[in-house]
């Protein structure tokens, strides 16, 4: 008798037994099996998903050679070398040195100002026209010398005081200017590769009121056959304006001409100098009115909350009991240092303050102007969007790694001075997109489905409702019960069920190759009595940590190791995740609720400049760094206010 192996009769066997249970039918009503408890309709709960499964990097704020203060403060690469960096190639940066990202980003907006666009690489080149007026000569040779930091400065204190030589601007009506923007368009189109990488066209509207920043990224959802229908809006009259009035106005006649989509970003304010979030008047004397609330509600959905140029959340002036709110803070003056910063400024210039105020106005006018999400991006004028802390090449070529850069004066005028060491590796914009194309990311952004992070990619959900429980976290797959039960971070909460106090879910996973977790906060504002008022919770944290009766929970702790640039995850969670219910909810209040994720210290980017360069540190420099994120907010409104509480952006 021929043998025949234990897995060849092991395989019929099996063979056998499927084609048994292949005639077996299925029930009559598939659904009936399914427990009660499921809210699937299939058994498969991904079947169907129609909401963000994961959140898609990118930085919505990046210059090139084309913007004329990062040509003259050095920098040679152009569009295609941003963008194949972004998507995970390795370049050269303006000073030598190979670079790349740790991973790809998924999309990328370069946001070249719109004013003098293309002006720079005809200074470079000696075109006729400009070295034919003497300003313009004087700029040319001196960069010529390697003087370009010096032109820089000089190019940006004339243009913030609106004393750039008319003889030298580019008008958008001009051939060279056109030309710049057309190259914009062809390098995005070229780029875009929907599902893999996102090349949005955009610009940096760049209003300077005598230095102060109100500068606003604008983004367009469209392709070059309709951005390229109009040229960006400047700020030199007759064409152009600083009013964001205007720049809202501009907005909506481009998408009335073209039948596009676009939204702007307003610039982190701490250069504003208390103008960048009247409560009252703007700062031309001109009081807010409705027509100014409803259009900024409806044209500027987003703020960059933290970038290069400091972190934007929040103060300790402003937020005196938060013991977080110090983080990286740029609160010595305007854009150009020409006005010192007073306390008095701080409140126009946060985020939360901001968000408090949005409450207030919203009471007096029926529309809340700030009701906008979170991102973060770089504002670099490298080139190179490069967030991380142990991969940053500076806001400008001038500030590119090399063992002097800590130290040299970034910017120094009577008013103050700062200091190379105080730039942020600051930082990335998050989004919940269905998928990584122009119109899901566009979208995601209008809906405020968004989060920033100082650089790390540590993911963040935020929701809020009326019921979730415990079990939503247990299942492990949160997010179907958080929309399902609620809305999810820049949403907007209904009228309270009687006797009801909201509930959020939260959960944080660390970045993959990044530091554990240290806390979860819920910051809360709300509107009391014609007062604002704000209270941060810590509602999860790592460790067996207790919490005080003061509400504050001890440090995590510090594993870095500053000789060596080095940390452990040895402390801190890989994730946390929490349902909180709001213990003094009011229904009566407006409100509004964010997420604040703190990871555990990790070396500071200058901590890693001392190191590999092997230079000391100068004095006060911190050695390491508490990343975060903050999630856009969820906003409460009582029934009878919901008539200001509507969508002012239509999607189509």
């Amino acid at each position: 008798m021929k043998q025949v192996s234990f897995g060849v009769l092991l395989a019929c066997a099996l063979t056998a037994v499927a084609g048994v249970v292949a005639q077996v039918p299925p029930p009559k009503d598939a659904e009936a099996v399914l427990s009660k408890s499921y809210t699937g309709k299939s058994y498969s709960p991904y079947a169907g998903r129609g909401f963000p499964s994961r959140p898609f990097w990118g930085d919505t704020h990046l210059h090139t050679d084309i913007s004329m203060d990062a040509g003259a403060f050095g920098n040679r690469l152009g569009l295609d070398a941003a963008y194949r960096f972004a998507r995970g190639d390795e370049v050269v940066s303006t000073n030598g040195t190979p670079a790349r990202l740790s991973r790809p980003l998924d999309f990328l907006v370069i946001a070249d100002h719109s004013d003098n666009m293309g002006f720079f690489p005809d200074l470079r080149a000696g075109e006729r026209h400009i070295i034919s007026d003497p300003t313009g000569r004087d700029w040319y040779e001196r960069i010529k010398r390697g003087e370009g930091v010096g032109v820089a400065l000089e190019l940006i204190g004339l243009f913030s005081q609106g004393k750039f030589p008319p003889s030298l601007v580019y008008l958008p009506d001009s051939a060279p200017y056109k030309s710049a923007w057309a190259k914009t368009i062809d390098a995005a189109e070229r780029y875009n590769d929907p599902g893999r990488f996102t090349a949005f066209i955009g610009y940096e509207w760049t209003s300077l009121v005598t230095g102060n920043n109100m500068h606003r990224v604008v983004i367009y959802r469209d392709d070059g056959r309709k951005a390229g229908q109009t040229v960006p809006f400047t700020t030199i009259p007759p064409q152009g304006s600083t009013n964001p009035r205007d720049l809202w106005k501009w907005l909506a006649d481009y998408e009335k001409k073209t039948g596009g989509d676009v939204l702007a970003i307003a610039h982190n304010g701490n250069l504003a100098n208390g103008i960048m979030f009247p409560l009252t008047k703007q700062y031309d004397g001109k009081r807010l009115d409705k027509t100014y609330v409803t259009q900024r509600a409806r044209w500027e959905p987003l703020y960059e909350a933290t970038q290069i140029k400091g972190d934007g959340e929040s103060h300790p002036f402003l937020s005196p009991n938060d013991e977080f709110a110090d983080y990286e803070n740029w609160d010595i003056g305007n854009l150009d240092v020409s006005v010192a910063k007073t306390n008095d400024m701080l409140a126009g210039e946060y985020a939360r303050e901001a968000l408090k105020r949005g409450l207030a106005i919203e009471a007096r006018l029926g529309t809340n102007p700030y009701k906008f999400g979170m991102i973060g991006s770089t504002d670099s004028h490298t080139s190179l969007a490069t967030a991380g802390e142990d991969n940053f090449f500076g806001k400008h070529t001038g500030a590119e790694p090399g063992p002097e850069r800590m130290s040299h004066l970034f910017m120094q005028t009577d008013a103050g001075s700062i200091m190379g060491w105080q730039q942020v590796a600051s930082g990335l914009a998050a989004v919940w997109a269905t998928e990584n194309t122009r119109e899901a990311l566009f979208d995601a952004m209008a809906r405020k489905e968004t989060y920033a992070t100082t650089g790390s990619r540590l993911m963040v959900r935020f929701f809020g409702g009326w019921n979730y429980t415990k079990q939503d976290l247990n299942s492990r797959q949160p997010a179907f019960a958080g929309y399902a039960k609620g809305v999810p971070m820049g949403g907007d909460l209904t009228a309270a069920p009687s006797k009801k106090s909201p509930t959020f879910m939260v959960y944080a996973v660390r970045d993959p190759i990044g530091a554990n977790l240290d806390r979860i906060q819920i910051v809360k504002g709300w509107l009391e009595g014609g007062k604002t008022h704000e209270k941060v919770y810590t509602v999860a944290w790592s460790g067996d940590r207790k919490k005080g009766a003061d509400g504050k929970v001890p440090p995590v702790g510090n594993t870095v190791d500053v000789k060596s640039a080095t940390w452990t995850n040895t402390i801190g969670a890989s994730e946390l995740a929490v349902v909180w219910t709001d213990p003094d909810f009011d229904p009566e209040q407006r409100a509004f609720y964010y997420a604040r994720v703190i990871e555990i210290p990790t070396p500071r980017w200058s901590t890693y400049d001392a190191f590999r360069f092997g230079v000391p540190l100068p004095e006060g420099v911190p050695t390491s760094t508490q990343e975060r994120a903050y999630t856009s907010p969820i906003w409460y409104t009582p029934a009878k206010a919901q008539s200001g509480g509507k969508k002012h952006r239509r999607r189509k």
